[in-house]
């Protein structure tokens, strides 16, 4: 291992920390427009209580590095002392070797602030690559008390798992998803055609949203499903040009292909890539171990363990079931999966139009990756009786009550809002669970049709992502 002098180690702080001699943020970082996640966590990070740190989880290239600038920019804004405010990217090769106590040292050194003198603010970036840092995390918290310690990682399973395990009472996590529509829609320049206006919600009034240009509106929606999800190919025109190179081999070749491996020792890759192409392919249906062993000539418990490091990577999602009656399976034999982000479909095979019969599946994974964010005790509910056989794409389950409180049925299509009695499973739901509601999404129709179990409130499926999303970042 290489011993670096330490003057070498010191100047490199000084260059990645420009507001201490300038006052301000100056890197590619700080023109680029700040996700709508940066409010809420702006508000965590300078309320955090003595001897807790943030954890910023999230996937590859969803602007976390960008996030912690626009923090710090933020900072130096409403006046916290430039040199107070210290930034070190942990897998820098110059910082090998050294603890985080460490380099926290030489951070304070670097910026010749008097650690004991008030408020300090440490980002720790990529804290991921380096061992056992939930441990000296941890020891930092306890020693430090008047230092709020932000950290950030891509491999969010084994951060979360650490985190939870040795941090206990320590740690705070607070998750970036991929770009949501509502923050597309603003990067493209197009949220002017969607407006906020007061609306009655099933005999409220309440905040809603109203569209100026439905037309335009799912031209940016098939554009976001297509190309979406990650702020550099929004923002860069010629990742534009060729966005699927971008996000498979930048994001997904090196989760798959380095993190993972990394993180749980997986010496063939091969496997984790075909299955992972299997589940973009299949976005949204309904898979079983036994099946997928079948398709991919796997073993099972393989299967099980690729899934849950895909999921814990955020490249997938995983929904379980719930019977006719809301009943969870005491056997999970089946469940659905979504991909996080709708783009990773057109980037490992290629763009899909509105005709397309897969578009469908990507409709509906683009409007729950919205709400998976924001909502918990989500299920999806599938069941047979007899010869019938139903399922209700969306049930979230009250905390308390563990019963339905709001369901949603995901369709990119005008047919049911003239033909509502046509979703006889979903009404079939309301009707054995007394549930008087539920939202049913279009391709443009919006209304309300009174049928015999409730009320079936149809939203096109843009508007009703973007309010989603918005739900998310307010």
């Amino acid at each position: 291992m290489v011993n670096f002098p330490e003057e070498q180690i010191l100047k490199r702080m000084v260059l990645d920390n420009p507001w201490w001699s300038n006052g301000a943020v100056f890197n590619d970082f700080d023109t680029m427009k700040p996700r709508m996640f940066l409010r809420p966590f702006m508000e965590l990070v300078t309320t955090l209580p003595k001897g807790r740190s943030v954890i910023l989880l999230g996937p590859r290239r969803v602007g976390k590095t960008v996030m912690m600038f626009h923090t710090i920019k933020e900072l130096l804004l409403s006046g916290v002392e430039a040199r107070k405010i210290l930034y070190l990217s942990v897998d820098a090769p110059l910082y090998s070797g050294l603890s985080l106590e460490e380099m926290l040292h030489y951070l304070l050194k670097a910026s010749k602030a008097d650690a004991t003198d008030g408020l300090f603010y440490v980002f720790f970036d990529e804290i991921q690559y380096m061992k056992d840092w939930e441990v000296h995390l941890k020891v930092l918290c306890d020693s430090y008390r008047n230092i709020r310690f932000v950290a950030s990682g891509s491999a969010a399973a084994a951060l979360k798992m650490k985190s939870m395990e040795s941090g206990a009472g320590r740690f705070t996590h607070f998750s970036l998803p991929p770009l949501l529509f509502c923050e597309y829609l603003a990067m493209v320049g197009d949220d002017a055609i969607v407006v906020p206006v007061n609306i009655e919600w099933f005999g409220d009034k309440v905040r809603g949203y109203d569209v100026l240009d439905m037309s335009k509106l799912n031209e940016r929606f098939i554009d976001y499903i297509n190309f979406g999800g990650y702020p550099e190919v929004v923002s860069d025109m010629q990742l534009r040009k060729n966005p699927g190179r971008y996000i498979k081999e930048d994001i997904v070749d090196k989760v798959l292909m380095k993190d993972l491996p990394g993180l749980y020792g997986i010496n063939d890759t091969r496997d984790l890539y075909r299955l992972f192409v299997h589940i973009v392919f299949r976005s949204g249906e309904e898979f079983s171990y036994e099946d997928l062993s079948k398709e991919s000539g796997i073993r099972k418990e393989v299967i099980k363990k690729y899934v849950d490091y895909l999921e814990s990577a955020f490249l997938i999602k995983v929904l379980y079931k719930i019977d006719e009656n809301a009943r969870r399976f005491q056997r999970v034999t089946t469940f659905k999966i979504y991909v996080t982000n709708p783009s990773v479909f057109a980037a490992v095979f290629s763009p899909l139009s509105q005709t397309d019969a897969a578009f469908n599946h990507l409709v509906e994974t683009a409007v729950y990756c919205q709400l998976a964010w924001n909502m918990h005790d989500v299920y999806y509910a599938n069941w047979k009786k007899g010869r019938t056989h139903g399922e209700v794409d969306l049930v979230r389950l009250g905390t308390l009550s563990q019963k339905p409180d709001r369901i949603v049925e995901m369709k990119w299509s005008d047919r049911y809002y003239e033909h509502p009695s046509e979703l006889k499973s979903l009404l079939t739901f309301m009707e054995t669970n007394s549930m008087g509601r539920a939202v049913v999404t279009s391709v443009s129709e919006t209304g309300i049709k009174d049928m015999n179990c409730g009320i079936l409130h149809f939203v096109p499926a843009a508007l009703y992502a973007y309010v989603k999303g918005m739900d998310c970042v307010n």
